[in-house]
């Protein structure tokens, strides 16, 4: 299992993390909503070029980050998440059951276009979690 921080930005994700990016000497991953794969018919033109999802690595990942899409609430500093990358799906069904209890599940666990069981939701406590399962890669 590894944990890892996932920041959340009203349409300036990119410049963010290429300002991190510089900070920490690390490499960057960005995919704009524009770059989802099929069709995805919720791309409006006013989110298409905000970042859908980022990754900085230095050998393993540091840190996440993504952009809401438009007209999505928005509160700095409470715009960040937990992210955990689960070993097994064992593992997340029960970490997403034991977090969810008297929380609020934003999505339920479901297979995603990047290969990944996926899920969001925040706890009892108001804290947002998104916990991934990398699945099998097809061969």
């Amino acid at each position: 299992m590894k944990v890892l921080p996932f920041l959340h930005f009203d349409g300036n994700c990119r410049e963010a993390m290429e300002f991190y990016k510089q900070c920490l000497a690390a490499e960057l991953f960005l995919l704009p909503y524009s770059g989802a794969p099929g069709e995805q018919t919720w791309v409006t033109p006013e989110s298409k070029d905000r970042i859908m999802h980022s990754t900085l690595t230095r050998g393993t990942p540091l840190l996440m980050a993504s952009d809401t899409r438009p007209g999505t609430l928005f509160q700095q500093g409470n715009n960040f998440a937990v992210v955990i990358e689960c070993d097994s799906p064992e593992e997340i069904e029960a970490f997403f059951t034991a977090l969810s209890e008297k929380g609020q599940v934003m999505m339920p666990l479901q297979d995603t276009f990047w290969n990944a069981r996926f899920g969001m939701l925040t706890d009892k406590f108001g804290v947002r979690w998104m916990l991934n399962f990398a699945l099998p890669k097809e061969a």
